[in-house]
């Protein structure tokens, strides 16, 4: 049985100008989905990352969510990374 939460997806989903929106977003939820999943195979709390990188818990709470409004830099990411023991890797890839 499908719960309260995947009915509400598949209702607000077969919507066109929903679905166009999710979709939109897909790959920045592919990046955080990454992220997130990176700090819970280190073990470390938010705070615990924000003390590695010299900032604080809430600049790293803003660096996980899904606010368009915050696009963190290169040097933000590469720092996150390297408090997790990971490196950045960008690339281009042909649409």
């Amino acid at each position: 049985m499908a719960s309260k939460l995947q009915q509400f997806k598949k209702k607000a989903l077969a919507k066109p100008g929903v679905r166009t929106a999710y979709d939109d977003l897909a790959e920045e939820f592919a990046f955080l989905d990454e992220v997130l999943k990176a700090r819970s195979k280190s073990g470390l709390t938010q705070a615990e990352v924000a003390e590695r990188m010299g900032t604080t818990q809430s600049a790293v709470a803003r660096l996980e969510s899904a606010n368009a409004k915050h696009s963190p830099s290169i040097a933000t990411l590469k720092r996150y990374a390297e408090a997790l023991g990971h490196r950045v890797e960008v690339r281009l890839v042909k649409a």
